[in-house]
């Protein structure tokens, strides 16, 4: 798995640290905001269109997202894009959804290059399309030399899948052997060189995280939107990080 630098995992999570405790106590950006898109079907139907119309209409408001967050000096972005229970939804809109992310990932990448935007895959690949696993692969690859804002496309992603998945790596190299550290056990899941999340943002109305980032998200900050996500401006994004400046955060300690 290829590292963001040349630190050793150690320095590697003080950076983080460190970048969290500036994030906390300056009112700098968050480093690292997770995004959970929720309200794509529900702006379509509202409309009397069909579902897909919502999922189409919510790539335009991930491109004004992602400007807005580079804008305002955010590094990192996960976007939650198809999780492991969105298998669960109808046949047709599942097939839908997998072309338009192989599509997406294809026909965007001119943005991807005009705004230097480097791209990263957190979730399980062996369970998507050929051709999804192929559009991945090839614009992770692409965009590996840009030095703007990383963004992490998740698709096939579980939070406790991934635990799951980063747990059967680790007895494949330790048999036997105790996990002796978080920080050990971190390595070995999807995207270990990323930081935590600072913040959490949802749109759509429901207040909960849906099985996005667990084990990442120990300490983020929670920010909830009513605005079903295809509505999404960049002010929208401006807003919730104005929110996450004014919160003190304190990791557990006291100050």
């Amino acid at each position: 798995m290829e590292s963001l630098s040349d630190d050793t995992p150690e320095e590697l999570q003080q950076d983080k640290l460190q970048a969290g405790a500036e994030s906390a106590s300056s009112g700098a950006p968050p480093v690292h905001i997770g995004i959970i898109m929720d309200g794509n079907g529900r702006w379509a139907t509202a409309r009397n269109m069909p579902r897909t119309k919502g999922h189409q209409a919510g790539i335009e408001a991930v491109k004004r997202v992602i400007l807005a967050a580079a804008d305002e000096g955010v590094q990192y972005v996960s976007l939650y894009s198809f999780s492991t229970e969105n298998w669960k939804r109808a046949p047709t809109e599942v097939e839908f959804l997998m072309q338009l992310v192989a599509r997406n990932l294809r026909d965007q990448y001119d943005f991807y290059r005009d705004n230097r935007i480097r791209l990263y895959h957190s979730g399980d690949l062996s369970g998507l399309p050929k051709a999804v696993r192929k559009e991945i692969a090839a614009v992770t690859g692409d965009t590996r030399q840009y030095d703007g804002i990383t963004v992490n496309i998740a698709v096939n992603y579980g939070g406790r899948d991934e635990i799951v998945r980063a747990f059967n790596r680790y007895l494949k190299d330790n048999l036997d052997k105790p996990v002796q550290s978080e920080q050990e056990f971190r390595e070995y899941l999807d995207l270990p060189e990323f930081p935590d999340p600072d913040l959490i943002v949802r749109s759509g109305g429901h207040h909960r995280i849906s099985n996005f980032l667990l084990w990442q998200s120990a300490y983020s900050e929670l920010y909830f939107s009513d605005k079903l996500w295809p509505d999404w401006e960049g002010a929208d994004l401006v807003a919730a990080i104005a929110d996450f400046k004014a919160r003190k955060r304190n990791y557990g300690g006291t100050k």
